[in-house]
């Protein structure tokens, strides 16, 4: 009943906190002009969410950090290593897409940081995970419990973290085109992994971990008020990177990356759609889907934003459960 009674808490905190703050936030974001630029590709569909405020990933990045300070600084969880690589990796990465939203809004264009320069970034903060995560006495291990294998990965597993950082990330922000699609199913995959950290007793600071992945649920659905159809702001790259990154820090945390695949199945789907179109086009010069990601190649056969949202979700929260049953109980 205590955990019941936690979880509840931390997701009405964040949620009450991510309301209030996107009504404040908006007007200011409109105020200084901070306006989604839409691709001339979806110029014709999407004509009417041009000018529509971006950033609004702050809406549930700013109020999560809050809660989380209050709630240490009261006591009500405790400070670890592997609570400090989540938070380090969610205000990393949100920092990284921040920087390259306010250089596509300053240049009037979809042209942000360079592809380097993100990996760079990415670099950097994989490098801080990986210093910190052996520091604080983890294994560089790929275990896979209910599969029963356990691979010793060494230097390598170095390399395995900035693979899924940047994998997960990018899946996220790939799908994060619709009015409320990324951040629906981002409620869903945190539900899951904060269920799945709860029930990780072998990890340092797993119930803080599971508090925090509350909280942000709370704070995305508090901006989901404000994003699904028709959408009042746009996360942005400030929130999609950073929502990715952190959905694969406590994956391999809680040493649940295989889980990941499965509650993450709707950003890999989409993510693999990009991959085959690209090959497709580069190679054979034949689209294989109308357009990619696969959000939008439903659009060009004629389904209406609302409905492929509503079935991407149901998509998700059927994965969810899955992940949940393969992470806890099987």
């Amino acid at each position: 009943m205590l955990i019941l009674a936690k979880a509840v808490l931390a997701l009405m905190i964040g949620f009450i906190i991510s309301v209030v703050f996107g009504f404040l936030l908006i007007p200011f974001l409109k105020k200084l002009k901070v306006k989604q630029q839409v691709s001339v590709f979806l110029a014709q569909k999407h004509k009417d969410k041009e000018g529509t405020p971006t950033m609004g990933g702050l809406i549930f990045i700013i109020p999560t950090i809050v809660t989380i300070m209050i709630l240490l600084l009261m006591g009500k969880i405790e400070f670890s290593e592997n609570l400090f690589i989540v938070m380090f990796v969610f205000i990393g990465y949100a920092i990284l897409g921040f920087i390259d939203d306010f250089l596509i809004i300053r240049r009037h264009n979809n042209e942000g940081l360079t592809e380097i320069q993100k990996l760079f970034g990415q670099l950097f903060i994989a490098l801080v995970f990986f210093y910190i995560f052996m520091k604080s006495g983890n294994e560089p291990v790929l275990d896979v419990h209910t599969l029963g294998f356990r691979i010793d990965m060494g230097w390598f597993y170095g390399i395995f973290l900035l693979f899924i950082l940047v994998a997960s990330s990018n899946a996220v922000n790939l799908t994060d085109g619709l009015d409320g699609l990324a951040g629906g199913l981002s409620v869903m995959t945190f539900l899951a992994f904060g269920l799945i950290s709860w029930n990780s007793s072998w990890v340092s600071g797993s119930e803080d971990i599971a508090v925090f992945c509350f909280v942000l649920v709370g704070s995305l659905l508090g901006f989901l008020v404000y994003n699904t159809h028709p959408a009042k702001v746009f996360m942005g790259d400030t929130g999609s990177l950073s929502l990715g990154a952190t959905l694969a820090s406590v994956a391999i945390i809680t040493s649940h990356e295989i889980t990941l695949v499965i509650v993450a199945g709707v950003f890999i789907i989409e993510t693999l759609v990009c991959i085959i179109q690209m090959i497709s086009v580069m190679y054979f010069h034949k689209k294989i889907f109308l357009m990619a990601p696969l959000h939008h190649h439903f659009e060009k056969l004629g389904y209406k934003e609302q409905d492929i949202v509503k079935g991407f979700w149901v998509i998700g929260a059927i994965l969810s459960m899955m992940a949940i049953a393969f992470g806890v109980w099987i």
